[in-house]
């Protein structure tokens, strides 16, 4: 299984920015400029870019980060990469969108738990490479509406759920890591793996270069980093060199 780095790109009205544990009150901005911090990561050598609508997961208006979308969109572009993109979209008419903008793959998170039938039309629609279904628990139970809410079911169960119809790719986090530096749960991601026999990508954590050793070691599919790269406790090109 190839092993692929996302430099993490959350917008947030415009702006790139890093929340811990999904609380917008408990905000960072690193740049004003998506399009420049996308070309940072590309110039250094990476492939893909995970790029989120928080604004759109917190069910706001997102005029900006559309804008914002459409400039890494064109950076990506350039360089010959992909974006995954994901983060409020919660019809097929919104997945269909992103895409016909140059989006390569859409991350879908609320709806997998609220309307798992927009998923399953989704992936007979636009096919299992297009779609990937983000998986956020905190103590193994599913969060939604970015993260503001209990899911009401466990991770492991929504994925063998999302298996059955298809999907192939999921992301998952443990909310209780994410920005906050404390290394990967590898072990919960691995877990999820397992039982679902999915490709997964881990999130939520990644600080030093040890875990994403420790991501690949775990034959996951790739790992997200945000936080470790814009705070510089991880160098993108050391990172790109691990995932080979």
């Amino acid at each position: 299984m190839n092993f692929t780095i996302y430099p993490a790109i959350d917008l947030r009205g415009g702006k790139v920015v890093r929340l811990k544990e999904g609380d917008p009150a408990r905000m960072t901005s690193y740049s004003d400029d998506p399009a420049e911090t996308a070309q940072r990561w590309l110039i250094l050598g990476a492939k893909w870019l995970h790029v989120v609508n928080l604004d759109g997961a917190f069910g706001e208006g997102d005029t900006a980060n559309q804008n914002a979308l459409v400039s890494i969109l064109n950076a990506a572009k350039e360089f010959g990469a992909d974006v995954q993109f994901g983060g409020g979209m919660r019809s097929l008419d919104s997945v269909s969108q992103v895409l016909s903008l140059g989006v390569s793959r859409v991350v879908l998170g609320t709806i997998a738990v609220e309307q798992p039938e927009i998923v399953a039309d989704a992936l007979k629609k636009f096919g299992a490479e297009k779609i990937a279904v983000g998986i956020d628990a905190r103590d193994g139970i599913v969060r939604v509406r970015g993260w503001q809410s209990d899911g009401g079911i466990s991770a492991h169960a929504l994925a063998l759920q999302m298996k059955t119809l298809g999907l192939r790719t999921t992301i998952f986090t443990d909310v209780s890591r994410d920005g906050m530096g404390q290394g990967l749960n590898i072990a919960a991601t691995r877990a999820l793996a397992d039982v679902s026999g999915l490709d997964v990508i881990a999130s939520g954590g990644v600080h030093t270069l040890d875990d994403v050793i420790a991501a690949r070691a775990a034959n996951l599919s790739g790992a997200i980093i945000g936080r470790a790269l814009y705070e510089g406790t991880i160098e993108l090109e050391r990172a790109l060199q691990v995932a080979g």
